[in-house]
C-alpha cells in the first residue's frame, strides 16, 4: 500500500461541529482523504441516540466525500487519567467510554481507536506501589475495551507515548519497556504504540529522546500511525509545514521517510496533528495552512480519497 498521510481532526475542533461541514471542508478546501477523527465530533458520553444521529451523518458525509475515518482518538479535552485514574468508578467510567468509543469507530468502518496508556497523577506515579497498582488496573482497562473491540470487528488499538514520565513512553527506552509488557499480557487485540515525532522527555540525557526522526526510525515497524508536525529544536509548538514555519523547521519529507524506511517502516500512516492557537490571525488561518501542510507531503505520500459514493 506504501505510505499514506491523514490528519488529526485536532485543530477543527469547536471550529465546526456538524459532520457535513467538517467533512466538506476537509474534502474540499484542505483536500485530504484520510482522518484521525477526534472525540469531541461524537462524544461517547452523549446519549445514546445523539451519538447515533452524529454517528450516521458523519458516516454518511465520509461515503458521499471519499473521506475514511482510519482511526479515532482523544482529542484536545480527552488528555485525562482515564485508565490511570486511582479511582476505581473514574476507572470503569473510562472502560464505558471507550467501548462506546469502538462502537462509533466501528460504525464508521474504522479499524482503531487509542489514547495514552495511562496518565498518573503525581502522588501514583512517585510511590512506586501505588504506580505499579495503577498500571496493573490500566492494564486491566485496556484488556476489556480490547475484547469489547474484537467484538465490533476492530482490529488493533493504540497507545501514545507522551514527555513525561507519569504520561508514560517519555523516553525511548521506557517506550519499548511498556510495549513489552503489553506484549506479554496478549490482549485480545494488539495494543500498538503510536508514536509523535515531537514528543520526548527534554530532560533526558539521550539526545535519542528529542530526536525527532530517531522516534521514527526506532519505532517504524510498530507504529502503524506516526504523529508528525513542524518541529523546532526547542519544541515550541505542533507548528504547520508552512513555507515560514519550514524555513527553520527540523523536518523534511524525504529525510522521514528515509529514517522510516530504514526502521523497517513500509505502509506507515503519518497523521498531521497540528495545532491554532484561539488568538487571530491563528484561529482563521487552521484551514489555509492545513491545507498547505497536506500539499506539503502529497507529493511524497498518498493523500488522496477514495471515490465517493454516488
Amino acid at each position: 500500500m506504501g505510505f499514506t498521510l491523514s490528519l488529526s481532526t485536532n485543530p477543527f475542533v469547536n471550529r465546526f461541529a456538524e459532520p457535513e461541514d467538517l467533512v466538506d471542508v476537509l474534502a474540499n478546501e484542505v483536500d485530504i482523504g484520510r482522518i484521525q477523527l477526534t472525540h469531541e465530533f461524537i462524544d461517547p458520553a452523549w446519549p445514546l441516540p445523539l451519538v447515533r444521529r452524529m454517528t450516521d451523518r458523519m458516516a454518511k458525509s465520509c461515503a458521499v466525500s471519499g473521506v475514511k475515518v482510519t482511526s479515532m482518538m482523544t482529542g484536545p479535552y480527552g488528555r485525562l487519567n482515564h485508565f490511570g485514574h486511582p479511582d476505581p468508578e473514574a476507572r470503569r467510567h473510562s472502560v464505558a467510554w471507550f467501548k462506546t468509543l469502538a462502537d462509533i469507530s466501528a460504525d464508521l468502518g474504522c479499524p482503531a481507536i487509542g489514547t495514552q496508556f495511562a496518565i498518573l497523577t503525581f502522588r501514583d506515579f512517585d510511590d512506586p506501589e501505588r504506580r505499579a497498582s495503577i498500571m496493573a488496573e490500566a492494564l486491566a482497562c485496556w484488556r476489556e475495551v480490547a475484547e469489547h473491540a474484537l467484538g465490533r470487528g476492530l482490529t488493533y488499538l493504540f497507545w501514545e507515548p507522551m514527555s513525561v514520565g507519569r504520561e508514560l513512553g517519555h523516553t525511548q527506552a521506557a517506550t519499548r519497556q511498556l510495549q513489552a509488557e503489553i506484549d506479554a499480557a496478549s490482549l485480545p487485540l494488539p495494543l500498538l504504540p503510536m508514536v509523535d515525532i515531537d514528543h520526548g522527555d527534554v530532560s533526558s540525557s539521550n539526545p535519542v529522546d528529542t530526536d525527532p526522526y530517531a522516534w521514527a526510525s526506532n519505532f517504524a515497524a510498530r507504529s502503524p500511525i506516526i504523529h508528525i508536525k513542524q518541529s523546532s529544536m526547542n519544541k515550541g509548538g505542533h507548528w504547520p509545514f508552512t513555507a515560514e514555519r519550514n524555513q527553520d523547521g527540523r523536518i523534511q519529507p524525504l529525510q522521514m521517510l528515509t529514517a522510516i524506511r530504514e526502521g523497517g517502516g513500509h505502509d506507515n500512516e503519518l497523521c498531521l496533528e497540528l495545532a491554532f492557537r484561539e488568538r487571530e490571525p491563528s484561529d482563521r488561518a487552521v484551514v489555509t495552512q492545513m491545507r498547505k501542510s497536506v500539499a506539503f507531503w502529497a507529493s511524497h505520500v498518498d493523500a488522496s480519497r477514495s471515490q465517493p459514493d454516488v
